[in-house]
């Protein structure tokens, strides 16, 4: 290949961190270097080498542009120093750089290899606003469920607070001590930082991912939920959506103590699904008539067959979907959670 290629724009941005030589580290935008031949013969294009994406220092300090990019002849990623000499490579044929390995110290380099992330919009800029969607329902209406098919089939990321909350602890965050507490005395954690939690979320996915479709699963939970929303998000911002699954009291609790054959959950009994439900009414349903006289509530009986429900759910997010998503056949995970097949055995 001698000619120059067509190719999607490069709108990726690359930064490296931790090399044995400081100078590496840094920001690296698209290549803007003009047309030339590679070592193997290859025309490069704004953005590409070698027939993948290549970037530059964003400060241009570089002698070699680009600073980092592909080796169809030693079929490698490759990152240079300020003087052009190459410090870090790594054998693969990857459609882009790994992420996920440790790099090699190449012939100018020193150890450490660089760890390299990937960022979808520009580091320097500020994080484009997430298309933020709310699912609530009483327990057992199905959201955890349909949110699972909308990340699986149409490309959504899920999000709990429950989750995020455990994750949290898990990896030592800045509020784990605080979040620890609150859960030790059996008290609700702040709504500002459940919120927080969320938002760095969002950011994080949209920047590592470029994914801004958000589902999130039984938030607001309350009015005291949603004032927290505005005082992290700010109260000139568009309230998002809700999807209220509506479920009568009966077929949430038939569904439950189907769920507790196989659950393993404490609370999944009649006793503690009538509290659970009981709270959901008294604390949860005047958020829901709230979005409902804003005009901002879309109810979906999820009293109907999971093919059903997910139905409705798959027109709603349709106008927020790619297309390419919206006609790809279903998944075997995706079958499995509608009850198309029986869920695999365990071996």
């Amino acid at each position: 290949m001698t000619e120059t290629a067509e190719f999607m724009p490069n709108t990726l941005y690359i930064e490296v961190s931790g090399s044995g030589l400081p100078e590496v580290d840094g920001l690296y935008v698209p290549s803007e270097a003009p047309p030339a031949k590679s070592e193997s013969g290859v025309v490069s294009s704004p953005g590409y080498w070698n027939g993948k994406m290549a970037w530059d220092r964003a400060d241009g300090k570089a002698a070699r542009s680009p600073a980092i990019s592909y080796s169809n002849s030693y079929a490698s990623w490759r990152i240079c120093r300020l003087d052009g000499h190459l410090a870090y490579e790594l054998t693969c044929d990857d459609e882009l750089p790994p992420t996920d390995r440790e790099w090699n110290v190449y012939k100018m380099g020193v150890a450490p290899g660089p760890r390299v992330v990937i960022h979808h919009c520009d580091p320097r800029e500020p994080c484009p606003e997430p298309n933020v969607v709310y699912v609530l329902g009483g327990p057992g209406a199905g959201k955890g469920t349909m949110c699972e098919l909308a990340e699986l089939q149409l490309g959504w990321t899920h999000l709990s607070t429950g989750d995020l909350l455990r994750a949290e602890q898990k990896a030592g965050g800045p509020t784990t001590e605080v979040i620890k507490e609150y859960i030790a005395a059996g008290k609700l954690v702040p709504n500002e930082i459940v919120v927080r939690l969320l938002k760095d979320a969002m950011e994080r996915t949209t920047r590592t991912t470029g994914k801004r479709n958000f589902l999130i699963d039984g938030f607001p939970r309350s009015l005291s939920n949603l004032e927290a929303w505005y005082e992290v998000f700010g109260r000139e911002a568009e309230l998002p959506t809700m999807l209220y699954f509506e479920c009568p009291f009966e077929v949430l609790e038939q569904r439950i103590m189907g769920r507790a054959r196989y659950s393993g959950r404490a609370d999944d009994n009649v006793e503690a699904m009538k509290l659970r439900f009981d709270t959901f009414k008294a604390e949860t349903l005047p958020t829901v008539e709230l979005f409902k006289s804003k005009g901002k509530c879309v109810e979906i009986d999820t009293s109907q067959g999971r093919e059903a429900v997910y139905a409705l759910l798959r027109d709603q997010l349709a106008q927020y979907t790619d297309k390419h998503l919206m006609d790809q056949p279903l998944t075997e995970k995706s079958e499995t959670l509608l009850g198309l097949r029986p869920y695999p055995k365990d071996e």
